[in-house]
């Protein structure tokens, strides 16, 4: 089927792949390795990137770090705007404190999604520190973030919808720039067919020990879904 909005494919199946290997890279020697690395992937996308980079990872260094997913529906600014928001599942399975957190996404545009990610994140824990891989770039920053590590720079314009498109979820995978469906806002994700999260991409990602992997036991132990989240601003044993 034509989509007639479409404007450019600006990176097909193969360069995804390429440009996830290059962020892989980046990752492993920005930390010095990836001892105390653990990837969280922003839902609806960015769990399915982060479990395909852990895959990368454990290729290159043998090592399998923890993947988690976050669903930051809470979080935004926007959330009273919107009657019936579409919720999905956190699952952190692991210890976030000490370690050095890369959140992944699929597409950094104004910067708000990214802000609530951090504010879901810091209810889990006091990381050592957080950095943020994302696919595209495309502009547009309405807050001061920014990514450490990059995929690709798409200039677009604000009228334009920016979206992934991933094989597990789609049945292709491409970043394309079309046309904003009538009803949707230019940051929208595009409807999933699928449901599932880190799991789901981790079986058809490569389906090695780093899609699925947990961190040590730790004596503290971080909520595992958003149903048992602290409340807002504090951390666990009651700070804030």
């Amino acid at each position: 089927m034509i989509n007639r909005g479409l404007h450019s494919v600006v990176m097909d199946a193969a360069a995804i792949e390429r440009v996830l290997t290059r962020i892989t890279h980046e990752i492993i020697e920005a930390n010095k390795g990836v001892e105390k690395v653990a990837l969280v992937g922003i839902v609806t996308r960015g769990d399915y990137l982060a479990a395909k980079i852990a895959a990368k990872i454990h290729a290159i260094e043998g090592l399998a770090v923890p993947v988690g997913s976050l669903d930051i529906s809470f979080y935004r600014d926007d959330f009273g705007r919107h009657l019936a928001p579409e919720v999905h599942t956190t699952n952190i399975n692991f210890n976030v404190n000490g370690r050095t957190v890369v959140l992944v996404d699929d597409i950094l545009f104004t910067g708000r999604t990214i802000r609530a990610a951090l504010d879901a994140l810091n209810d889990y824990g006091r990381p050592a520190a957080i950095q943020l891989a994302v696919l595209v770039d495309r502009g547009h920053r309405e807050l001061p973030i920014r990514a450490d590590y990059v995929g690709k720079n798409v200039p677009s314009s604000r009228d334009e919808s920016v979206r992934l498109f991933l094989e597990e979820i789609d049945g292709r995978s491409a970043v394309e720039i079309s046309d904003v469906e009538p009803g949707a806002s230019p940051g929208s994700a595009p409807l999933p067919r699928a449901k599932g999260g880190v799991s789901a991409a981790a079986t058809s990602a490569a389906a090695t020990p780093a899609a699925t992997a947990t961190a040590p036991t730790a004596a503290a132990t971080a909520p595992t879904s958003s149903t048992t989240l602290p409340a807002p601003g504090t951390e666990p044993g009651g700070r804030r």
